[in-house]
């Protein structure tokens, strides 16, 4: 069993997910608003246009990961396409920023379909991030030592992106939005290659697998019989839904129900908060198994959103940071956790079906639930928004328009949390099996080197 990996590794693997949220985020976090106030959309469209082309994108992840699958390139199967996909995806992230002069439908068409296209090329620069992880270790815990190294460069790219993003947007603007963000997505592409190639020279697939090229339909036999993967799948659709409003809506509660869109800075930037949660899993999992921490951590993430109610009904600031910052350290976990765990589903489905499809299981598991439950995410209090009569280009909303924004940032994600803790609470079975499974898909790949 391949054992610990060298921080040279740990720090490029980190690398490879810092390189997505360079744009990722900016599009989580930023481009709801975008479309609503600069390029002047009606919410119901821009949240329409989020759920298609984030389905639309979710639907190829299985593509994306036959692909991997069938990748057998010198430097290996996940590896390759950092280099590949790596300028494609920053320039497809630059051109959602570009406004062509096309009149209201012209620019919604435009920005759909290059929305479909980027979001495509996430989940196929995005997947490898994930299907790596089972070729550079076998031991499950120097694999939640991986994510966590990962979670942590995540979240650093994501505060970077949180704290920097609109000073950047108004320095390069000089009072012209469309501008800064364009300009501005600009630095942040050439950032997201130089992490991707950085972490294309350093990671290495050290666990080989000695396994032909998988049919397609053979393929999907790794999906029989894996309930750790479905459990993982269903929980993650949830929480990716609950996660993505939260922090798609947030500039719009600022901006217009608290009257300070100054204050979405401070907010983002408490992120980092979320970078201790990460670093202390490994910790915690020597106190209490990985099922329990992952149900605690959604159950809590739940609880978060409570009292962000609270502090917006009694007008507390205090209160309103109390809540963004527990849900931020609790979410923490939850998110990096099934990162983790999905491997181990890869090793599930082997151990009982004889395929391994380590591409193909991860990228319908996270990748297809990053994408559908994203869209889903933004899409669901965008309607909400649209429905109770939100209008971008007014400076003023109408009481009703502000209760739709609020329902949008505090009950849609604590809904999708407490969905999301309802499969974790059947995982600790399948996480009881993980010795067994590893011992003995080491006693066939022994025997299968002998042959």
């Amino acid at each position: 069993m391949s054992g610990k990996t060298s921080y040279t590794t740990r720090f490029s693997y980190a690398a490879s997910d810092m390189a997505g949220q360079f744009i990722f985020q900016v599009v989580n976090a930023f481009l709801l608003i975008y479309c609503t106030d600069v390029l002047g959309l009606s919410a119901t469209t821009a949240g329409t246009i989020w759920l298609i082309a984030r389905l639309e994108d979710a639907l190829d992840s299985p593509i994306w990961g036959i692909f991997l699958d069938k990748t057998n390139n010198k430097y290996g199967k996940s590896r390759p396409w950092f280099l590949w996909l790596c300028v494609p995806y920053a320039v497809l992230g630059l051109m959602l920023f570009y406004i062509p002069d096309l009149g209201d439908l012209g620019k919604a068409i435009y920005f759909g379909t290059v929305y479909v296209v980027f979001g495509s090329i996430y989940t196929g620069i995005n997947t490898p991030v994930t299907s790596i992880l089972s070729a550079l270790t076998s031991d499950p815990k120097e694999r939640v030592t991986l994510t966590t190294f990962r979670m942590i460069g995540s979240k650093l790219g994501v505060l970077i992106v949180s704290l920097s993003f609109l000073r950047m947007v108004d320095f390069f603007g000089k009072g012209d939005e469309a501008a800064g963000h364009f300009r501005t997505m600009i630095v942040f592409g050439l950032v997201s290659i130089l992490c991707y190639l950085f972490a294309f020279k350093n990671l290495r697939e050290v666990v080989q697998v000695k396994q032909e090229r998988i049919p397609i339909k053979e393929a999907f036999r790794a999906f029989k019989g894996n309930v750790p993967w479905l459990i993982i799948f269903t929980s993650s659709f949830c929480f990716w839904i609950a996660f993505i409003a939260r922090f798609a809506t947030v500039n719009h509660f600022f901006k217009y129900c608290w009257g300070d869109q100054s204050l979405v800075s401070a907010f983002f930037g408490m992120d980092v908060i979320s970078l201790g949660a990460i670093f202390l899993i490994p910790f915690f999992c020597k106190f209490s198994n990985k099922s329990t921490l992952w149900a605690v951590s959604l159950f809590l993430s739940a609880l978060a959103q409570l009292i962000l109610y609270f502090g917006a009904a009694q007008n507390s600031l205090p209160l309103l940071y109390v809540g963004w910052i527990a849900g931020i350290f609790t979410s923490g976990v939850a998110l990096a956790l099934p990162f983790s765990l999905m491997s181990d589903s890869v090793d599930y489905g082997e151990w009982k079906t004889g395929v391994r499809a380590a591409g193909l299981l991860t990228a319908v598991g996270t990748a297809f639930c990053l994408k559908a439950g994203s869209g889903f995410g933004g899409a669901v209090p965008a309607w909400v928004m649209g429905y109770t009569g939100f209008d971008g280009q007014l400076e003023a909303q109408s009481d009703l328009a502000l209760a739709g924004i609020s329902f949008g940032f505090v009950w849609i994600p604590a809904i999708f949390y407490v969905l999301a803790l309802i499969p974790v609470l059947f995982y600790g079975k399948y996480e009881k099996l993980e010795s067994t499974v590893q011992q003995e898909l080491s006693a066939r790949r022994e025997g299968e080197s002998h042959v």
